[in-house]
């Protein structure tokens, strides 16, 4: 019988307005970072176990977030979160 050990979703997830907003790049950023302060109080809320390797800001106002979380509540994350 096969049983998985630990498991992690992977992602890289890109917070971005619609390019023809008419918005300035400052409000495109200010827009994009409350996004992914949402997104992450949202997993907080959910109680989802997560591990931002990277957050960074793009020159056209995105924010790119790269993180690591919990499969689902009945497997184990083990190494992944160290």
């Amino acid at each position: 019988m096969k049983r998985i050990k630990a498991a992690c979703i992977m992602q890289t997830i890109r917070f971005q307005q619609k390019e023809d907003s008419g918005l300035s790049a400052d409000a495109l950023l200010r827009l994009n970072r409350e996004e992914a302060e949402r997104y992450k109080t949202q997993l907080e809320k959910t109680k989802t176990r997560y591990k931002i390797d990277s957050e960074s800001e793009e020159n056209d106002g995105s924010v790119i977030i790269r993180i690591r979380k919990e499969y689902n509540e009945k497997v184990e994350v083990g190494e992944y979160f160290n």
